[in-house]
């Protein structure tokens, strides 16, 4: 994998995907679209006890700024393109938001552009894309294109047209293609000669369900998952986080990531309850 790019972007490219081949990345960028979003009000907060589990971020210029840790050791994959919400019609009608040399500022081990293919402003995010391939090639900056969706393309998360998509997004010389996951879902990677990570997009049901799309993604050829929602809007992110990296590092069935999931969940509760019961205890010794 990358045999043929220079040393500085197999460094970058290291600091996302781990040793064993796979990546556990962490998407908290949905705000420079959403705004705050819900389980995302306070990133800083919200991302303390999930670092650990993960092999990088995906995140927004500003929140590297304002809410990581200078100290913070494992890779950073920017937003680089925007412009639009979701207070507008559809959020294709993108632009670049950051140049590759900022990126670099920031430390960053890889930017991430969105193109929307087949939408209103196809056009133009296919240029914003090739833009930063040919910006980011200066500083040896690896470049993960995202094949996004919006409201008009919403109905496209099939295979004929992810595989189009992903195609498309590896021809323009993306390192690394962030897509859906889909039935059929092993031709997309077949036809995609760069690697892919599958995206979690909405909140699914259960963590069974979060769990099944991770496993299903690795077993049809995808090196991992950037998965947001799913993890932190969930009732326990940390252990929901732990449990997607057993799956994708150390090759968990769902069943037995599904009751490593459990089990944590069942601990943070009793640890809950127990400093709720500590509290009281305390409140109650001093009205004595």
């Amino acid at each position: 994998m990358f045999d043929n790019v220079g040393w500085g972007k197999k460094k970058r490219l290291s600091q996302i995907i781990a040793g064993d081949g796979r990546a556990v990345m962490l998407a908290i960028d949905h705000g420079y679209f959403m705004g705050a979003t819900h389980g995302m009000e306070r990133p800083a907060e919200a991302i303390k006890d999930l670092l650990p589990h993960v092999d990088s971020l995906m995140l927004s210029p500003g929140i590297v700024r304002n809410s990581v840790r200078p100290d913070f050791g494992r890779g950073m994959v920017l937003r680089a393109s925007g412009g639009n919400t979701i207070l507008d019609p559809d959020i294709d009608d993108e632009s670049l938001i950051l140049t590759a040399k900022e990126a670099v500022r920031l430390n960053a081990s890889a930017v991430a552009v969105s193109v929307f293919v087949g939408a209103e402003h196809s056009h133009q995010t296919i240029i914003n894309l090739t833009d930063m391939i040919t910006d980011a090639a200066q500083y040896d900056l690896p470049v993960l294109g995202v094949t996004a969706v919006g409201k008009a393309l919403k109905d496209k998360k099939e295979k004929r047209y992810l595989t189009h998509a992903s195609r498309l997004v590896a021809e323009l010389g993306a390192d690394i293609v962030k897509t859906y996951y889909c039935e059929g879902f092993e031709e997309v990677v077949a036809k995609t000669p760069v690697p892919i990570v599958v995206a979690g997009g909405p909140r699914l049901d259960t963590y069974e369900d979060v769990l099944t799309l991770c496993y299903n993604a690795i077993q049809m050829g995808a090196i991992g998952v950037d998965m947001g929602r799913n993890i932190w809007q969930s009732d326990y992110p940390a252990a929901i986080v732990q449990g997607v990296n057993a799956v994708i590092h150390k090759n968990f069935k769902v069943k037995e990531a599904l009751q490593l999931v459990e089990s944590l969940c069942n601990e943070a509760t009793r640890r809950k309850e127990y400093s709720v019961e500590t509290a009281q205890d305390i409140k109650d010794s001093k009205v004595h």
